[in-house]
């Protein structure tokens, strides 16, 4: 890349110093703060403590002396739970395992039925880490029932299942990240912690979009990759709720039990069981000042010189996804109050939230799904083009047939099929592509879509299917090296973790979406908002811009774009 392109990303992707902005925003008048932009001085970056354990650190081949799950009875409320699950920490410590390294869950399942978002939302903003994620689908558990407190994990024998809807997340038993990109030694060092006995124990995060490009600030929290353990979870189900805490430690990691229990019981001081429901009323963040990156005039000429690359004679590029970053200065925004607005219209998306320490909140409503594993079946999508719902069925139904139609959506979307069919085929004993082209209706846009699965050879291909599907050409273009090469060249902002995976891994499931439909939200300070778009032959710098409207439509209907009161003697003045 050019230096002058170094340059730009590096000035564009200032966006987190919280406190300096906080004091700009109270000394500031109203027309000064309109006129800021979101480009702040770079933060410093807070080591996590000793408290925490990067498991990225240990021998990855080297399995834990434990993987245990605990369940206690049911308790009638939250409150209940909780001292509940106090007094088994209690118990746990007064009661060490005699192994070196090892992670217990400890779990108690609550009859009513609470919402995890809610949940988290009654919990202070400054516990962090924090994780937030609820399925396109919700997925089915296998229920541990070992009442006298006394279970090893293994589901019960009546193999009654309970439906999981989501998941939050407080505080990290043990977390992984690295400034290198996402490795198979990586993997291995996460499951390492899982076990296929212990379904409920699950390492939650996401991988950046191009691991080798410089980190900005904004996103240097999050490191190449960032998972977590959390240590308090909380988990809603269809007719009932559980909270869990649990335990991980290995003294080769310098993380020796009675450190990890120190640290599990300093968090769980900090648990509310106080839960407030959500409102249907979400208070809208006035926008003080936004900007896009690159704003229309820019955007029509990357438009222009990708159009060019294509139609080159003998340039193998087919097709190259663009994004935007838009900037919205604002002094009042909370990333999980716009998560919850998010999740009230998307029953068919995955909502997620994650938060590593001292750093902004990554926040999405992504209907599409990279893949989801259970044991060695896996399954994958393809989602290109996009149009708007119709404001009437009539008008729905005839945007819809229109993208079936329209020849240029139909060779965009098969680029995106047979890439990822020929992806999986390359670690799958058998595939199957069913639907072949049909309309995924959402509740703002609708797309075009196609269901992929197959059968995995071995349980170490789950990084094979990771590294290979990742990144589409939905969210990079085809071929991949080509278009990758060519967004580093024309983008001058750091995509982060937006439309890399985001999800989980498991004993024996795995589930990750891809990371569109996605914002940086820093509580109280604003929001980087991002969207992407296909660009091929027959693309038009305008409608692909109105693309982009579209796709942030669902945060900026958040908020409320006006200019702020000018104190009266302002207005005399001018």
């Amino acid at each position: 890349m050019a230096a002058a392109g170094i340059v730009s990303k590096c000035c564009t992707g200032r966006f987190m110093d919280m406190e300096s902005m906080r004091c700009s925003f109270s000394s500031s008048s109203p027309t000064a703060i309109a006129k800021q932009s979101l480009s702040f001085s770079n933060h410093k970056y807070q080591e996590l403590s000793s408290l925490s354990m990067n498991g990225c650190g240990g021998d990855p081949r080297a399995p834990l002396g434990t993987i245990e799950t605990r369940t206690f009875p049911v308790a009638p409320t939250p409150a209940s739970a909780a001292d509940r699950l106090n007094s088994a920490i209690f118990d746990l410590k007064d009661n060490p395992p005699p192994f070196d390294s090892g992670i217990i869950r400890l779990q108690v399942p609550i009859q009513q039925h609470i919402e995890a978002l809610d949940w988290l939302s009654s919990q202070t903003q400054n516990l962090l880490p924090r994780c937030y994620f609820s399925g396109r689908d919700s997925s089915f558990v296998p229920r541990i029932d070992h009442p006298n407190g006394n279970g090893n994990g293994h589901a019960s024998s009546h193999h009654q299942q309970d439906k999981l809807i989501s998941v939050a997340g407080l505080g990290s038993a043990v977390f992984f990240r690295d400034l290198n990109p996402f490795s198979l030694d990586d993997w291995r060092s996460i499951r390492r912690f899982l076990s296929k006995r212990c379904p409920l124990i699950r390492a939650y995060g996401a991988i950046r979009f191009d691991a080798r490009a410089d980190i900005a600030p904004e996103w240097r929290g999050f490191g190449s990759f960032y998972f977590m353990v959390p240590q308090v979870e909380f988990n809603e189900f269809e007719g009932s709720s559980m909270i869990s805490a649990t335990v991980a430690w290995d003294n080769r990691l310098s993380m020796t039990y009675e450190e990890a229990m120190a640290a599990l019981e300093a968090t769980m001081w900090k648990i509310s069981s106080d839960i407030r429901g959500s409102t249907d009323n979400a208070h809208r963040a006035v926008v003080l000042h936004q900007a896009h990156v690159p704003d229309q005039p820019s955007w029509h000429s990357s438009i222009k010189q990708a159009l060019d690359l294509i139609r080159r004679k003998n340039s193998p590029l087919v097709k190259v996804v663009l994004a935007r970053s838009s900037r919205m200065a604002t002094v009042e925004i909370d990333p999980l109050e716009w998560l919850g607005c998010l999740q009230a219209e998307g029953d068919k998306a995955y909502q997620f939230c994650l938060q590593p320490s001292d750093s902004p909140a990554f926040i999405g409503n992504t209907p599409e799904r990279l893949f989801y594993r259970n044991w060695l079946k896996v399954s994958s999508e393809a989602l290109a083009a996009t149009r708007a719902r119709g404001a009437t069925e009539s008008l729905d139904l005839q945007i819809g047939n229109d993208l079936l139609s329209s020849p240029k959506d139909d060779h965009e979307f098969s680029v995106v099929r047979e890439t990822v069919r020929t992806k999986l085929e390359a670690v799958c004993s058998s595939t199957l592509v069913e639907p072949y082209k049909a309309l995924r209706k959402l509740p703002r846009v609708q797309h075009l879509y196609s269901q992929l699965t197959g059968t995995l050879r071995k349980e170490d291909d789950e990084f094979k299917i990771l590294s290979c599907l990742h990144p589409t050409p939905a969210v990079c273009g085809y071929p991949m090296e080509e278009a990758r090469t060519l967004i580093s060249e024309i983008e001058t902002f750091d995509r982060g973790m937006y439309a890399g995976p985001v999800g989980w891994f498991g004993g024996a499931e795995s589930e990750f979406a891809v990371g569109i439909r996605s914002a940086l939200v820093g509580k109280g300070v604003g929001a980087l908002l991002y969207a992407g778009t296909g660009i091929v032959e027959g693309s038009d710098p305008a409608l692909e811009w109105k693309e982009l409207e579209l796709k942030t439509s669902q945060f900026t209907k958040l908020m409320k774009f006006e200019a702020p009161r000018l104190p009266m003697m302002e207005r005399i003045e001018q």
